[in-house]
């Protein structure tokens, strides 16, 4: 009987030590995200495994380049959009209204065009329709392709923690100012 109990001793140990493992391995498990995913976030989709934000450049709005490292310390709601993707121009005033109502918080909203040069200025013009977002474009279309993994729906939203990590990512278009959506931004906002 003295055995018996050992044993199970030993088997529980072996089982929260695998617990706090995948913890630490698997962080989308720890933070619970999925748990969130209800009404407009059912779309939300967590990473395979935990990447880091590309470093591929786009262009801010005086012209100059950024990168999401650039947002570090912040949590990151990337979208990739265009002027002429039907879904990306429904949603962008939702995002805007998420960027107004997290004002003040550890979370940007970085809207990037994917239109080219020509079609630059018709985009800085939409994006200037919705403040408080800031235009950001990449004519060379290089993000969607160097996320991991790659995306080539729009829009393609992609959520990083204050630690540039990837936390997930919505493929198409969705309501980013509603209650479902500011689950998900407060609780990786309660991240350290």
């Amino acid at each position: 009987m003295k055995w018996v109990l050992w044993g199970f001793a030993v088997f529980g140990i072996a089982v929260v030590l695998y617990i706090i493992g995948q913890s630490i391995l698997n962080p989308r498990q720890e933070m619970g995200l999925k748990s969130l995913a209800r009404g407009e976030m059912t779309k939300l989709t967590l990473p395979a495994e935990a990447s880091v934000a590309p470093i591929t450049s786009f262009i801010g709005p005086d012209g100059q380049a950024v990168h999401l490292s650039d947002f570090k310390g912040k949590v990151v709601v990337l979208n990739i959009w265009a002027t002429w993707c039907a879904p990306c121009v429904l949603e962008m005033p939702t995002l805007a209204k998420l960027a107004a109502d997290m004002q003040g918080k550890d979370l940007v909203v970085v809207a990037v065009s994917m239109d080219g040069e020509r079609a630059a200025d018709k985009a800085r013009a939409f994006i200037g329709q919705h403040a408080p977002l800031t235009f950001y474009i990449d004519p060379k279309l290089k993000l969607p392709y160097d996320l991991k993994p790659a995306s080539s729906a729009m829009p393609t939203t992609v959520i990083y923690g204050k630690d540039g990590v990837e936390r997930g990512r919505v493929l198409g278009g969705a309501d980013w100012s509603g209650p479902d959506a500011k689950a998900v931004f407060n609780k990786l906002l309660a991240e350290k």
